[in-house]
């Protein structure tokens, strides 16, 4: 196959059948000269399209309290 037809299959594949996936992942304290801070993961993953925003913060707990996606109340809290 060429790079073309590639493209072209790959863009012509059919999302609907994706299962809807929305987590806000918190990874806390894994860096023991950083204490206190941690990294927050948000996906979103389904028919419509894939969205995925990483960020190290201070308090991630803090953070994903204020953000919108968690006050939502669609989004999964894994916390690691």
């Amino acid at each position: 196959m060429t790079r073309n037809e590639l493209k072209t299959m790959f863009l012509q594949m059919d999302c609907s059948n994706i299962p809807v996936r929305k987590q806000i992942i918190v990874n806390y304290n894994n860096n023991p000269w950083w204490e206190g801070y941690g990294d927050v993961k948000i996906l979103s993953d389904g028919p419509d399209g894939y969205c995925s925003f990483s960020t190290h913060q201070e308090n991630p707990f803090l953070f994903v309290s204020e953000c919108k996606e968690f006050n939502s109340g669609e989004y999964e809290l894994i916390i690691k």
